[in-house]
């Protein structure tokens, strides 16, 4: 232990002074920071040129696997209701602000009844996407099908 007692407390700056780390000098010159980030752009535009491409390489995790590829077309070769849900939400905003309380009734009405539509048309989607899965990838577990298969109908595309 060292002996602290018998000599004056020594002043801040020179406390700070003898702590302080110089800062470090850039490693990398412009021209080298240059190229590093042209070499990070380009890579970045190769992997959502694959992403697009639908390269399974380039998917998040939640989008790998043949099943979740057989709900993403089964999903994506039709329309539905659900993809305009927040469309129809902005116009019900629109509405509840006219000062006629039959328009702002309708307008509730309307929200509330595409909710529920979206609601029922989801589960119905959901069993739907769980019973082709199933019959076409045996060997794939359903977990998330149903759910994933719901919340990619509500996107607009």
């Amino acid at each position: 232990m060292a002996e602290k007692k018998g000599k004056p407390t020594p002043k801040r700056k020179d406390v700070e002074a003898k702590l302080k780390i110089s800062p470090l000098s850039p490693t990398a010159s412009k021209d080298a920071k240059r190229a590093l980030k042209e070499q990070s752009r380009i890579r970045r535009l190769e992997s959502r040129a694959a992403y697009m491409r639908g390269e399974e390489s380039a998917l998040p995790y939640r989008d790998k696997g043949p099943a979740r590829r057989f709900v993403r077309n089964y999903i994506d070769e039709r329309r539905s209701i659900s993809e305009y849900f927040l469309v129809l939400i902005m116009l019900v905003l629109f509405l509840t602000i006219i000062p006629i309380p039959a328009v702002q009734l309708a307008a509730v009405a309307l929200m509330y009844s595409s909710m529920i539509f979206m609601t029922v048309n989801g589960i119905f989607l959901s069993k739907k996407l769980k019973k082709l899965v199933a019959e076409k990838y045996p060997e794939e577990s359903t977990k998330g099908i149903g759910m994933y298969g719901w919340m990619r109908s509500t996107q607009l595309r």
